[in-house]
């Protein structure tokens, strides 16, 4: 089993990428599901529900409360 804090194929990203939501606009039309918002853990790690896609923070990256 692998650890999701340090999967290899997460999706990486920074404060321009914020707030952070699935499907990205980089995937492919047929792989699109309803938007969802993405909330990230201590580590900066959060994984889309619907279909699983990993994303992570980059480090640095700050993260501004509303």
């Amino acid at each position: 089993m692998t650890n999701p804090h340090t999967a290899a194929a997460a999706v990486e990203l920074d404060g321009k990428d914020l707030p952070a939501h699935c499907p990205n606009p980089a995937m492919p039309l047929w792989s699109s599901h309803p938007r969802v918002f993405l909330e990230f853990d201590a580590h900066g790690v959060a994984k889309c529900p619907y279909c699983g896609t990993a994303y992570r923070l980059k480090p640095g990256t700050v993260v501004g409360h509303h």
